[in-house]
């Protein structure tokens, strides 16, 4: 039989503007030659066979985007790049007066329904994930299998504990899964913190719901078929209609994967990984990042510099 794959492609999500980090930390130096998080990114997505990059970002930053990020990748892979528009929202709907800031990852992926038709992984720009998440992502996209079944995706999963930050709380989604590996349910938790040998979740619920820190967690680096889009508009679209008027509301992918997973929609594989991952949530979080980026390049992992 010919194999019928198809080379996947990766899809930034860019387009935050790090609030509680204080900047643009997405363009942020962080290896031993100035290369950003997402230089990282780029170069493992590369050596585990994606064949094209495509950035979700904002309108107010196209132009540093194109000086610092695209220059960077020019003849080494096809890049291209989409807004994230608030006011592009499903029919009926209109941005409240007032809102300032996008809807949150969901919609940041929904922005590049039009650029992406083949398989593709979503990540964060600001996340290192690890050369072999990249590796076991790439793999399942790339499985001729994926054409037969354009309804299960994959996530790949991180253990919580090892994705804290000592500088202040951060939102994880925390995952349920059943004995075969799926996915059975992903609860967006937003202000989780380490207390002694547990992880509590700050969010102001009493009693605080606590967590022994082994859980799988969601660190935004899925793979997905185009038939996640209509899913996600139809989900979005209900969150418009409940919460859309609420000035800070964002509608998180995980939170539509587990409505789509919870409705019978879609079947998500929980994909194990062996990468450490680290990322840079509060400034503070800075020079941890720096020092494990130089250790990888002292290692051999990564060349230095980056790109040659």
């Amino acid at each position: 039989m010919r194999d019928r794959s198809v080379t996947p492609a990766l899809l930034v999500l860019a387009a935050g503007m790090g609030s509680r980090y204080g900047g643009l930390k997405q363009l942020d130096s962080m290896g031993p030659h100035g290369e950003t998080v997402m230089d990282y990114a780029i170069f493992d997505a590369l050596r585990a066979g994606f064949g094209r990059v495509v950035f979700v970002i904002r309108r107010d930053f196209e132009a540093p985007f194109r000086q610092l990020v695209l220059s960077r990748y020019e003849g080494r892979v096809p890049v291209s790049y989409c807004f994230q528009d608030m006011e592009v929202l499903p029919g009926g709907f209109t941005v409240p007066p007032g809102r300032t800031k996008p809807w949150g990852t969901s919609h940041a992926i929904l922005a590049a329904r039009e650029v992406l038709q083949e398989p593709f992984a979503a990540i964060n720009a600001d996340d290192f994930y690890g050369q072999d998440s990249y590796r076991v992502l790439h793999a399942f996209l790339a499985d001729p299998a994926r054409q037969q079944a354009p309804d299960i995706y994959a996530m790949v999963g991180f253990t919580l504990r090892h994705t804290l930050s000592a500088h202040g709380t951060v939102a994880r989604g925390v995952c349920m899964t059943d004995g075969q590996g799926h996915l059975r349910s992903v609860r967006e938790l937003t202000k989780l913190a380490p207390v002694g040998d547990r992880v509590v979740n700050q969010d102001g619920t009493e009693p605080p719901e606590q967590l022994t820190g082994d859980e799988p967690v969601s660190l935004n680096m899925w793979g997905f078929t185009p038939t996640i889009f209509a899913q996600i508009e139809t989900v979005f679209t209900e969150f418009l209609a409940r919460e859309g008027q609420n000035l800070t509301s964002e509608c998180y992918i995980p939170s539509v994967v587990d409505a789509l997973v919870s409705r019978g929609l879609c079947k998500v594989e929980v994909l194990p990984t062996t990468s450490r991952w680290f990322g840079v949530t509060y400034r503070e979080d800075k020079p941890a990042v720096v020092q494990s980026m130089a250790e990888l390049a002292s290692t051999g992992a990564y060349p230095a510099p980056l790109f040659g």
